[in-house]
């Protein structure tokens, strides 16, 4: 195992908790202007969610209306069902769906239902989802910002995962914490992403990321502070 992955996963809590438990639950305030810019400006507000830990699985409640989003990698599905059951939209081989996508195309209700549920999948499972099989993973030049320098970790994901592109970069602080990650999303026709942990907390033993604002990345690799697309905050986070 990489040097580097072996202490972020240390530092996250340990492989050895991890398997211990099966599922991640919290809820999330999502906010910014990128759902409004997308045609589904009700997707700003809090939902509970709940991902499970060994698999692609990530079932949210928006708490205003009821509305149920479920994806599930295994059957290559998303659903969205309103509070008494009812199916309002799904979505099969949803990533197939935004084949020559741009940044500026809206999405349907289905596909951003897909896009945050995969995303925010991968948000609460990191790092562990390093250990996943088929996941690669090694240190690369480290990101030096605003005087600090964190060590970097290319992880490469395999086809059986759905994440924002095959391979994204990560940046640690010394305790081996999360501060930035580094994507293109596919869905969204490639746009450079700098996504940054701004606070954390320790829950039943592990790290948790509570405030990740995701901005653009500018050509020489900084991001552009002017503004922040989309904002995430979690609270009441338990696992299970």
């Amino acid at each position: 195992m990489d040097a580097l992955l072996k202490h972020v996963l240390e530092a996250g809590g340990g492989v050895d908790r991890w398997k211990e438990v099966s599922s991640f639950e919290s809820r999330i305030a999502y906010g910014g202007p990128f759902w409004e810019f997308k045609g589904q400006a009700d997707f700003v507000g809090t939902d509970a969610v709940e991902a499970r830990l060994h698999e692609q699985f990530m079932r949210s409640v928006q708490e205003s209306t009821g509305r149920v989003v479920v994806f599930d990698k295994k059957a290559d599905r998303v659903t969205v069902t309103g509070p008494d059951g009812e199916l309002i939209e799904a979505l099969d081989n949803p990533r197939a769906s935004f084949d020559g996508y741009t940044p500026e195309t809206a999405w349907s209700l289905a596909q951003t239902a897909y896009f945050r549920s995969y995303a925010t999948w991968h948000y609460l499972v990191e790092p562990f989802l390093f250990t996943y099989p088929g996941v690669e993973a090694h240190e690369v030049e480290p990101w030096v910002e605003n005087g600090e320098t964190w060590r970097g970790l290319s992880v490469t994901f395999p086809d059986t995962i759905d994440t924002h592109n095959d391979t994204q970069l990560y940046y640690f602080d010394d305790a081996g914490h999360l501060r930035r990650m580094d994507y293109q999303p596919v869905v969204n026709g490639y746009s450079p992403t700098a996504h940054y942990v701004r606070k954390e907390e320790t829950v039943d033993g592990f790290v948790v990321p509570t405030q990740r604002r995701i901005h653009i990345r500018n050509e020489d690799r900084t991001p552009d502070l002017s503004w922040v697309p989309i904002t995430l905050d979690l609270s009441d986070s338990r696992f299970s």
